[in-house]
Order: structure tokens, then C-alpha cells, then sequence
């Protein structure tokens, strides 16, 4: 994590007004929550719509931080703590963390996409931990602030820095890259998860490609192909820097050649002929495509294809994307984390493949997806036009638009097989009755549901069995 002395920082940001019995006084690493400031932090009170963090300066210092950053506008700076005024706060932090990034000698790799970011952040990590010292975004740190603290947290030593980057609208990944000085640049892929914020995909695609922007003049950039859309922005935009494309296409240059998936995760080999079979612990097609980008990645960086079979192993996957849980008699898939249709039918592939032991019912809990703007409605009844009967034993969705989907699978499944929740109790009672059977339940829905309380209170059921 950073540590430099109050004047050097004053420097890096640009402060003000920093008197000379303070520029000698070293902060150790940075906070934006006077909750979790731990001791000789410098806090940065970021102001919102609906909190001002300069209120709790008093409690920061209460807590261990020894100094803070004051914007000029605020009135009643405390006066028994070292300040440093800035015109904004949250502009000085990214200041802060770029000024910092660029004066380690780190090889840092963004990654952006609509689906795939972290999972591909986790296997890349991974791999790259096989031969460097690397660190990687924690959990889900990867907006305007998220990533400036991502940055000030990395080690002085830290060889490599895996980070992944996130977006609302245009502008916002120009602004990261900018910040990150890439060395090398992951587009995972685009989908229709922003469609509330950007109304097209020409739109997104045009957005993930700013990534670009913050490449290093020798830096790659590693792409998924597969997308019609994004391929036409990227051939209108032309870029000048090196590139590798991924995808399930020959066309590309890194494909997958086979692929075998259990309960234990997926067997594949891939189109290079130097790679042996390699195994990824994780389920479903989708993580083999995301764990090519990765592969990239590393061979770009010097990892051998036996450092990338043994790095493949030990992945440490965020959770609540296909994780599996055991309850009772029945596994459960956990992918609650977030939900649009690229990301559900993947979910669902992974569901019709499972190839575990027993006869096991295959049943689908399906939430509401949001942020699709107009095509909202339209996009959940294409998803239940699509669902297979032949490979679901019964469906559950929970909400309003999720209901879209149950409706239009109803006439392709048998009668009662297809059922409409309004809430998570709803489906919470129905599973009740079904847990101490032989089936594996995959729950699926956008992040403000929260349906991974489905699997706590199915839990606890358990518990009382």
C-alpha cells in the first residue's frame, strides 16, 4: 500500500496549505470510510448525494488515521488534524493513485467487459501468481473510486496488478485506463447489461473499447471476438495497438479446440499446439472462454503453458458466480451475484450441461434481470421462449419481469412445472419441499435481489432436519 510523507503526497495531488511541521508525517495507506480506517491511514472524505465523508473526519482520527484531505469548499475543517485542502476530493484520490502508479514497476492489466471481469481477473491472477508477486482488484472495487483504491493498495513490490474495471456510461473506462497505465487490456465482452444506461449496444461496445485509450504504446489488447457488434466498432475505431483476439470462432487467434465439463469443472484444449489439456476448476463453458483471455495474458507476460496448467488449478474464485453449494441432497449453483441474458443463458448451458452423479432433477430459480432499459420486457420473454424443457425439471422466477419468462415457457413445459413468485419467500416455501431430493438447483438473478438468501434460508431449513 502507499506510504510516502504528507509532502510528498501534497505534491502528487497538488495540495495547499500543508504547514512544514506536518510534511514530514509518513501515512500508511489510504481509507474513504471512517469505519474501516485503520492506523497512520490518510482519510479522504468523498462527498455524495447522500453523505458528506467530511462530517466524520473527527471519527477517522479517532480511529488511527493521521491526517486527511479537506476540500476547500467545506466549511469547519477540524483544527487538531493535519489537513490537506484540495479543490475536490475524489478528483485528488485518482491523482493520487495515478501519480503513485506510475512510480512502481509494476505491469498493470485492465479488464473490462459486460460479463466475465471477475472471473477472468480471479484465473488470470492465478496464473500470473505462479511466477510474480501479484495482486488483483478485491471483490468488487472497480468504479471511478474502486480502482484508485485498488491502485494505492498494491504493494511497492508487487510485480503484477490485476484490475478490472467497471462502467455506466461513456468516458468512465477512458478515465480508468488513464488513471491504470495499462500494460495490457482484457474486453471480455458486450452484452445488453447496459442498455438502461447507453440505449444501444453500438453504444456499450463504443464504451468497453476506451480501454484503449490508457494502453501503453507497446501494450496489447486482448478482445473476444465473437460479437458482431463490438467487431464493427472495433474495425471502425481501427486501433493502432497490438492485438489478439479470443473466442469460441477458429477465426480467432486463441479458440477452444475440445472441451469436457463435469461437476468438478471443465476439461479443454486449445488451439495452440504447444498447450497440453488443461482443466479449470469452475463450471460452464463461458469460464473456459474467459479463462483464453487469461491464458493470453500470461503467455504475453512470459507464463509457461505448464505455470498456466498448474495456475489453472489454483484459482481463487469470487464467490456467488457458479459456486457450488451443498444442502441437504441437492446441490445448488450460486450465481446471485448479477444477471442479464449473456450471463443467464451461460448459466443455464452450465445447468443443461451437469453431468454429475445420480439422476439429479435440474430446476432453475430465476430472478428479474435489470438495467435493459426499453428492451426490458422484450429480452426476459426471449429467455423464456428459449428455456429447454427436455433439461428442466421445473422453473421459479421471482419478480415482475422475470414473470415475462415464466410466461412464455409455460406452454412448452408440462402443467404446474413453471411457477411465478413475486418474492424469495415464495420460492423459499417451495424448495423447502424438495431439498432432501436427489437435484441441483441453479439460482439466478440481478444483484438487488439478493437471492443468495434463498440458499441461506434453505440452509438453515437443513439445519433443523
Amino acid at each position: 500500500m502507499i506510504t510516502r510523507t504528507l509532502g510528498e503526497i501534497s505534491v502528487m495531488i497538488g495540495a495547499t496549505d500543508l504547514s512544514d511541521k506536518h510534511a514530514t508525517i509518513k501515512i500508511e495507506g489510504v481509507s474513504i470510510d471512517s469505519r474501516s480506517v485503520k492506523l497512520h491511514n490518510l482519510y479522504i472524505p468523498i462527498k455524495g448525494e447522500r453523505f458528506n465523508g467530511h462530517e466524520f473526519c473527527q471519527a477517522a482520527a479517532a480511529n488511527g488515521a493521521v491526517a486527511a484531505l479537506w476540500n476547500k469548499s467545506e466549511p469547519n475543517p477540524p483544527q487538531d488534524m493535519p489537513l490537506l485542502f484540495v479543490d475536490d476530493t475524489l478528483a485528488a484520490i485518482q491523482r493520487l493513485a495515478q501519480a503513485y502508479r506510475s512510480q512502481l514497476d509494476v505491469k498493470v492489466i485492465g479488464i473490462t467487459g459486460s460479463n466475465g471481469k471477475t472471473s477472468v481477473k480471479d484465473i488470470l491472477a492465478g496464473l500470473l501468481a505462479t511466477t510474480f508477486k501479484t495482486q488483483k482488484t478485491s471483490g468488487n472495487l472497480n468504479n471511478h473510486l474502486g480502482v484508485p483504491l485498488t491502485l494505492l493498495r498494491l504493494q511497492e513490490d508487487t510485480e503484477m496488478a490485476v484490475v478490472e474495471m467497471g462502467m455506466s456510461g461513456l468516458g468512465e473506462i477512458n478515465q480508468l485506463a488513464a488513471i491504470s497505465q495499462l500494460d495490457a487490456a482484457i474486453i471480455t465482452s458486450v452484452s445488453e447489461v447496459h442498455l438502461g444506461d447507453l440505449h444501444s449496444r453500438e453504444r456499450i461496445a463504443e464504451a468497453k473499447l476506451e480501454i484503449i485509450h490508457g494502453l501503453k504504446s507497446n501494450g496489447l489488447l486482448i478482445y473476444n471476438g465473437d460479437n458482431p457488434i463490438f467487431m464493427e466498432q472495433f474495425n471502425k475505431q481501427s486501433p493502432v495497438c497490438r492485438s489478439l483476439s479470443f473466442g469460441y470462432s477458429p477465426a480467432h487467434a486463441l479458440h477452444p479446440l475440445t472441451s469436457f465439463m463435469n461437476e468438478n469443472g471443465i476439461f479443454f484444449s486449445i488451439s495452440d499446439a504447444d498447450c497440453p489439456e488443461l482443466f479449470l476448476p469452475m463450471l460452464g463453458k463461458h469460464q473456459m472462454i474467459n479463462a483464453l483471455s487469461a491464458i493470453a495474458a500470461a503467455r504475453h507476460f512470459g507464463i509457461s503453458y505448464e505455470q498456466i496448467k498448474q495456475g489453472l488449478l489454483q484459482v481463487e474464485a469470487t464467490g456467488m458466480r457458479c459456486e457450488l453449494v451443498s444442502i441437504g441432497n441437492c446441490t445448488v449453483i450460486n450465481d446471485a451475484y448479477k444477471s442479464n441474458p449473456t450471463s443467464l443463458r451461460a448459466a443455464l448451458e452450465a445447468l443443461y450441461a451437469w453431468k454429475g452423479k445420480g439422476s439429479k432433477r435440474k430446476i432453475a430459480v430465476i430472478g428479474d434481470m435489470v438495467e435493459l432499459g426499453q428492451e426490458a420486457e422484450d429480452l426476459h420473454k426471449e429467455i423464456g421462449e428459449e428455456l429447454d424443457a427436455t433439461q428442466l425439471d421445473a422453473v421459479f422466477t421471482i419478480g415482475s419481469m422475470a414473470k415475462h419468462i415464466a410466461l412464455s415457457a409455460m406452454s412448452k413445459f408440462p402443467y404446474g412445472k413453471v411457477t411465478t413468485c413475486m418474492d424469495k419467500q415464495e420460492v423459499i416455501d417451495q424448495l423447502k419441499q424438495i431439498i432432501q431430493e436427489d437435484c441441483i438447483i441453479l439460482i439466478k438473478g440481478s444483484r438487488g435481489l439478493r437471492l443468495e438468501d434463498i440458499i441461506t434460508a434453505l440452509q438453515k431449513e437443513v439445519a433443523f432436519i
